[in-house]
């Protein structure tokens, strides 16, 4: 994939589940606490569109990383866990794109949001396989019976089936270890991203975490202009 068209869809995919979260978050409830904050996502919208324009995006992002950092302290943290963790990832590298000053330098920042894609999947699986309960499905079974999101009752019965459960949990561990071999053949690649792209809708479909389909596919691009730089 060629570099100014990896980073040019990685800034519309971003600027897109940026404003996902953001309206999300604007029409939640209605409290006092809730309409104090709303100062912070307005703009972070107004900003996105922008970038979505490709209208001044060096200083687009800049604003952005600025918004990020201002509900960082807002929220003593990623208040969103790990899919605001990917998306400052992903804005800190694509701003350090538009502002370092040579093309290895922009190159290097991109390519470490693509290594890091590739460690967010290799890393989960290695957590996993070595806790006993993921290995024999009981930690699966645990996120189906007992899960805080808005899961249906015909999927929480799923916690039900062990040897379904333990099929799952291996499937799951196996491909998360098995990812970074996908470097090596951009089919592969391609193969293993579409996998772990409907690993992340089913997520979203079953518990709600429609977040971490978006900000995981604004990482994509990296990962494939990465590989074809390597190989």
């Amino acid at each position: 994939m060629d570099f100014d068209l990896a980073i040019r869809i990685t800034e519309i995919i971003l600027a897109l589940a940026f404003m996902q979260a953001s309206a999300e978050h604007l029409s939640g409830p209605k409290d006092r606490a809730c309409v104090k904050d709303r100062w912070l996502f307005v703009p972070r919208i107004f900003l996105c569109l922008l970038l979505l324009a490709g209208y001044q995006t060096p200083w687009v992002c800049a604003g952005l990383v600025a918004l990020s950092v201002l509900i960082l302290q807002r929220y003593q943290g990623p208040y969103n866990g790990g899919s605001d963790r990917m998306g400052l990832l992903v804005l800190s590298c694509l701003t350090l794109v538009h502002v370092l000053p040579s093309q290895l330098l922009q190159e290097l920042a991109f390519g470490y949001l693509g290594l890091q894609l590739v460690l967010s999947y290799f890393m989960s699986g290695w957590v996993k396989i070595v806790n006993a309960d993921w290995r024999n499905g009981r930690a699966l079974g645990d996120v189906f019976a007992f899960s805080a999101y808005p899961v249906s009752e015909h999927v929480r019965n799923w916690a039900r089936y062990p040897l379904l459960l333990r099929v799952m949990s291996w499937a799951v561990m196996g491909f998360e270890l098995i990812f970074p071999l996908c470097l090596l053949h951009h089919a592969a690649l391609v193969a293993g991203l579409l996998v772990a792209a409907s690993f992340h809708l089913a997520n979203a479909f079953l518990f709600g975490l429609n977040r971490f389909f978006w900000i995981w596919l604004a990482a994509y691009p990296s990962i494939l202009w990465l590989q074809d730089r390597l190989f």
